[in-house]
């Protein structure tokens, strides 16, 4: 965890007190996130997406900065989650029924792509398809296959993803936050205190939590 810096927490000047239980030190002007608490809780995290991925639960993982959405993207893929790492839409959750019909015309033209229809079509409807399909794909794309509300969420950034966190407050859903030390830590159901700006501490957390997921998945191959 030293190595990945997950450790660094924000400027002492931006913090929430709230905080305080999860901050070890001040190291010039930056607070020190306490790495004993942030194993215990990342260890709480990952007992909870292993026993409900060993029970064929469906997981979404969200985040959408520039510095997590490559690494969301592949822990979704290798753990096979669904994921949204470009931008959250208002309501993806809490308005379902929308987002679910935004995703059978994302199929739907998915599937006349391929098929060659959409080059059947007048250039200039071509093209409308086309540049709403991009859009779709851009969107949606790492939900395309998510025919349900999920049954846990996991957040990279708690301050970027706060509107998807209030969704799932709203819908109880349980949710993982990985949360810096400008976070709330009393939000989600559990916060693991961590480094939500560097590169390898984000790997790092997504990779620990993909790892159990994966585990529990094969648990239920086993056991189905």
């Amino acid at each position: 965890m030293l190595e990945a810096g997950v450790h660094f927490g924000h400027g002492t000047r931006k913090w929430n007190p709230r905080m305080a239980p999860y901050i070890s030190a001040k190291r010039k002007g930056i607070h020190i996130t306490n790495l004993t608490r942030t194993a215990r809780f990342l260890s709480e995290a990952c007992d909870l997406v292993f026993d409900a991925a060993s029970k064929g639960k469906q997981f979404l993982i969200v985040g959408t900065k520039n510095k997590a959405a490559d690494s969301v993207a592949r822990a979704a893929i290798r753990a096979r989650c669904h994921y949204v790492n470009k931008k959250w839409l208002g309501g993806m959750l809490t308005n379902w029924p929308t987002t679910e019909t935004r995703l059978h015309k994302f199929r739907d033209l998915r599937t006349e792509q391929k098929a060659g229809g959409l080059n059947r079509l007048p250039k200039r409807d071509a093209v409308m398809l086309k540049r709403q399909l991009s859009r779709l794909q851009t969107y949606l794309g790492g939900i395309k296959y998510m025919t349900r509300l999920p049954y846990i969420v996991i957040i990279v950034d708690q301050q970027e993803e706060y509107t998807a966190l209030r969704e799932c407050i709203t819908l109880g859903i349980p949710t993982i936050c990985l949360i810096d030390t400008n976070s709330d830590p009393d939000l989600a159901d559990i916060s693991i205190p961590a480094n939500d700006e560097a590169i390898a501490s984000i790997r790092l957390i997504l990779n620990k939590l993909v790892v159990a997921i994966c585990e529990g998945r094969s648990s239920y191959i086993r056991n189905p």
